[in-house]
C-alpha cells in the first residue's frame, strides 16, 4: 500500500519568513501557487486597495485624539481640505492635494488673526493614500509625541493640531506658514505595501512655506505596530526636531544619527592599526 505524497511541496527558504514579511518560500502544489498563500495575497491586495480608497473616519479620529491622555493644544483639532474635492480627484490631480481650499485658508487666516502667538511646531495629520494608517496610528503617535514634547527641558510652543482630508505631504508647507510655525510635522498615510497597508509616515520641515522642494524635508518611515514603534519614532523626531532647530535646516542637510554607535576610546586603547 503506497503512502499518499503531500498536496504541497515545501520551500526550504521558507525558515527566513520569521525574518520578514515578504512573500518567500511559499511552497507549490503542482506548478502553482498553494490555495492558502493565494488567498492570502488576494486578501492583502484586496487591504491595500481598501486603505487608498476607504474615506478617513474624520469624527472618529477626532474623537479619539479627544479621549487621548496627552494634552493637545488649544482649539485642536481644526479640521481642513485641499482643493481636491473627492477621492478620484485626489488620485488623479496630485497637484489639487498640495494646496488647501479657499474655505480651509480662510480658516487658519481667522485662527490667526485670533491667537497673534508664534507657535514652534505644527502638527498635521494628513490622510495621504491611506486612511488605515492615519486611522489606526495617527491618534497614538500623537499622544506618544506630545507627551514626549512636554518632558522637553527646553519647551515646544505648540499650534493647534490639524487634520486634512485628501491631502499630500506639502500641504503642510502651506499649514505651517500659514499658523507662523517654525517647524511643521505632517503625518501621512504612506502608499500602502501587499504586507503594510497602514504604514505612517512623518515629514519634518524646518521654516515651512509655500513652494518648498522635498529635499528640504526629513522622512521618518513605517511607523506602526509591525514597524518602527511609536516610542523610536517619536525619540527620532526629537531627535531631528532638536538639530533642525539649532542649524536652523532640515532636508538632505540634516541627518539622522540617532543609530549610530558612538566609539569611546581611552589613552591605553589600540587599534589593529597601531599594534
Amino acid at each position: 500500500m503506497s503512502e499518499e505524497k503531500p498536496l504541497v511541496t515545501g520551500n526550504v527558504w521558507r525558515v527566513l519568513r520569521q525574518f520578514t514579511d515578504a512573500r518567500i518560500g511559499l511552497g507549490r502544489a503542482g506548478i502553482s501557487l498553494p490555495t492558502r498563500e493565494l488567498l492570502k495575497f488576494q486578501l492583502a491586495h484586496a487591504r491595500a486597495r481598501d486603505a487608498v480608497h476607504f474615506p478617513l473616519d474624520v469624527k472618529r479620529l477626532v474623537e479619539n485624539l479627544s479621549a487621548s491622555p496627552a494634552d493637545l493644544p488649544g482649539d485642536s483639532p481644526l479640521l481642513l481640505k485641499s482643493q481636491a474635492q473627492d477621492r478620484l480627484t485626489y488620485l488623479q490631480r496630485p497637484d489639487l492635494g498640495r494646496e488647501l481650499s479657499q474655505e480651509s485658508l480662510e480658516q487658519l487666516v481667522r485662527h490667526r488673526v485670533r491667537d497673534q502667538s508664534e507657535p514652534v511646531v505644527a502638527i498635521v495629520i494628513v490622510d495621504g493614500l491611506s486612511s488605515s494608517a492615519i486611522q489606526n496610528n495617527a491618534e497614538p503617535m500623537v499622544t506618544q509625541l506630545l507627551r514626549d514634547l512636554n518632558e522637553e527641558p527646553g519647551g515646544w510652543r505648540l499650534a493647534p493640531v490639524t487634520i486634512v482630508e485628501q491631502g499630500r505631504v506639502a500641504i503642510g508647507d502651506e499649514i505651517g506658514e500659514c499658523l507662523g510655525a517654525s517647524v511643521v510635522v505632517v503625518l501621512i498615510g504612506e502608499r500602502p505595501g501587499l504586507s503594510s497597508p497602514d504604514s505612517l509616515g512623518m515629514y519634518l520641515t524646518w521654516g515651512p512655506e509655500r513652494g518648498l522642494r522635498d529635499a528640504r524635508r526629513n522622512c521618518i518611515s513605517n511607523v506602526r505596530p509591525g514597524g518602527l514603534s511609536f516610542e523610536q519614532a517619536s525619540q527620532r523626531l526629537r531627535y531631528l526636531m532638536e538639530e533642525a532647530r539649532r542649524l536652523r535646516i532640515s532636508g538632505v542637510s540634516l541627518k539622522d544619527r540617532t543609530d549610530e554607535v558612538v566609539i569611546e576610546t581611552t589613552a591605553d586603547s589600540t587599534t589593529f592599526l597601531t599594534d
